[in-house]
């Protein structure tokens, strides 16, 4: 899958069949939607390809407006959304700069300037809920008549749902915000989970006796938070066991820099006390302990961590293997 920034770049192709959203959390909606764009690409010899936006418009909004929490909690990273949509088998992706000259975009120059000009569009295809252009002043009709217009095809696609539930982003971010992990694998089609290369961080839970694996999470405002029962790959052959915090550590009040910590049940010996340092790793969150807490002193600290592990533990014992949502 090739990534690009912004529209003017010499590799991208001079014709594509596409879709556009902020596809937080990849989830099965968006998966359904990425699934006919394929087919429609193949049938009409077309790379498939997605236009998406950073930061997501309504953080831009929300800033703009003074009140940025009243901005979206995030699902998920750009890397982990990346690497999803290439996993639907997305041929290529625009990140587009949503700033405020984007947004001041008409309608007709957004059609013009950067699905004909830009990208040369054949086919779009959009949700039920499509709006574009400055104050969400363009809709799916006038887009269809800009294409018949233009020679584009536009298609629309309607909401998906699942047991009932319509699949959207914000089914998913109250999934989260609840700690129920077995609605938003349902929702997602899979766990969730949070990847990146694991960075240096404090050594604490070394001192503590409890070695974390450090993840930064680079929004402000996760949709989940709290300690969870969590699997980890991308360190030996065979996912790990382990618990993890994803968060602000109000204990150590390292308030305002998000980052999951990992602690595996059973460190690897091939990799040493040093060798997680650098390597990517998938961190799937599969079960909620409970909440952040801020504990009176370190010794409180350890104890708690050390009942997060008997938990963990316990909870892997009766479930074993997780089966994956239908």
């Amino acid at each position: 899958m090739q990534v690009f920034r912004g529209f003017h770049h010499p590799h991208l192709a001079p014709a594509c069949a596409l879709t556009i959203g902020n596809f937080d959390g990849v989830h099965r909606g968006h998966q359904a939607m990425l699934a006919l764009l394929r087919s429609e690409a193949q049938h009409r010899q077309l790379p498939s390809c997605v236009l998406t936006f950073e930061p997501h418009p309504r953080d831009h909004f929300a800033r703009l407006a003074g009140r940025p929490d009243s901005a979206p909690a995030r699902i998920a990273t750009l890397r982990d959304k990346l690497s999803e949509l290439e996993r639907c088998g997305v041929q290529q992706v625009i990140v587009a700069r949503f700033d405020s000259r984007f947004a001041a975009l008409s309608p007709h120059a957004f059609i013009a300037d950067v699905l004909q000009r830009g990208l040369g569009a054949k086919y779009v295809l959009v949700g039920d809920d499509f709006c574009f252009g400055a104050k969400r002043a363009g809709d799916y009709a006038m887009l269809d008549r800009a294409g018949q217009a233009g020679g584009f095809d536009v298609a629309r696609m309607m909401s998906y749902e699942v047991h009932g539930l319509r699949v959207s982003s914000s089914a998913v971010r109250v999934a989260l915000a609840a700690g129920d992990m077995a609605q938003t694998a349902i929702l997602l089609g899979r766990p969730y989970s949070v990847s990146g290369h694991v960075i240096h961080g404090r050594k604490l839970g070394r001192e503590l006796g409890f070695r974390t694996l450090n993840l930064r999470f680079p929004h402000a405002k996760p949709a989940a938070s709290g300690i969870f029962v969590v699997r980890v790959h991308g360190l030996s052959d065979q996912p790990l066991e382990g618990v993890a915090s994803l968060g602000v550590r109000p204990t150590v009040e390292d308030a305002g820099r998000v980052l999951l910590e990992t602690h595996c049940l059973n460190w690897p010996d091939h990799l040493g006390t040093e060798g997680g340092y650098g390597l990517c790793i998938k961190v799937e969150l599969l079960r909620k302990l409970h909440d952040e807490l801020k504990y009176d002193g370190m010794q409180a600290l350890t104890d708690g961590i050390a009942r997060d592990e008997r938990d963990a533990r316990a909870w892997f014992s009766e479930h074993g293997r997780v089966k994956l949502p239908r």
